[in-house]
């Protein structure tokens, strides 16, 4: 288990007074169907954040990097279907490991997150024809290919969408760098 998912979880038993798995067990005792079910009712029942409530959702439905056996098989699981961005992911992880030593490759579920002392990337095949490169660069204006993500979430403010590894220009790979930097 990766540091940041520990200090998490200590930090949950310490906020609330019970650790990770008695509220695995009673969000399993209701019978959620849908992890945003189980987001809701943590933070409207106990008052969760957003973050809290994120971990135990995944914790409870499994659904968590750090309960899959090998995440090589997240991001196999992730091209399925998509298997024409795996070249582009490929690329973009072999440019992010020549950044610095310091470089942590963590695949979810739906995506592979990048981290330095912090997250700052996100690689995600978003859909069958966009592959999502989200960057942390809060403050930084939109400019070429540089979006800003309407709804941000806590890590990620920017996106570049791509269609295909042509598409990795010096302009991407300077954004790339930039949000590895910050992050140090």
């Amino acid at each position: 288990m990766d540091q940041t998912a520990q200090t998490m979880i200590d930090n949950l038993h310490k906020n609330t007074g019970r650790s990770l798995e008695e509220w695995v067990q009673i969000v399993r005792a209701k019978n959620f169907g849908k992890h945003g079910e189980i987001i809701k009712f943590l933070k409207e029942e106990h008052s969760f954040t957003h973050g809290f409530a994120n971990l135990v959702a995944h914790k409870a439905r499994e659904s968590d990097a750090g309960s899959a056996t090998d995440t090589n098989d997240l991001v196999t699981q992730q091209y399925t279907g998509k298997e024409h961005f795996k070249p582009l992911y490929n690329e973009l992880i072999r440019f992010t490991q020549k950044l610095g030593s310091d470089v942590e490759v963590a695949p979810k579920n739906a995506y592979v997150s990048l981290r330095r002392k912090k997250q700052f990337a996100i690689f995600q095949p978003a859909t069958k024809t966009r592959f999502e490169v989200q960057l942390n660069l809060k403050g930084e204006p939109e400019h070429g290919v540089l979006q800003e993500i309407a709804k941000a979430n806590a890590m990620c403010s920017h996106k570049i969408d791509l269609a295909n590894a042509a598409e990795l220009t010096d302009e991407v790979y300077s954004w790339i760098r930039q949000a590895y930097e910050r992050a140090g």
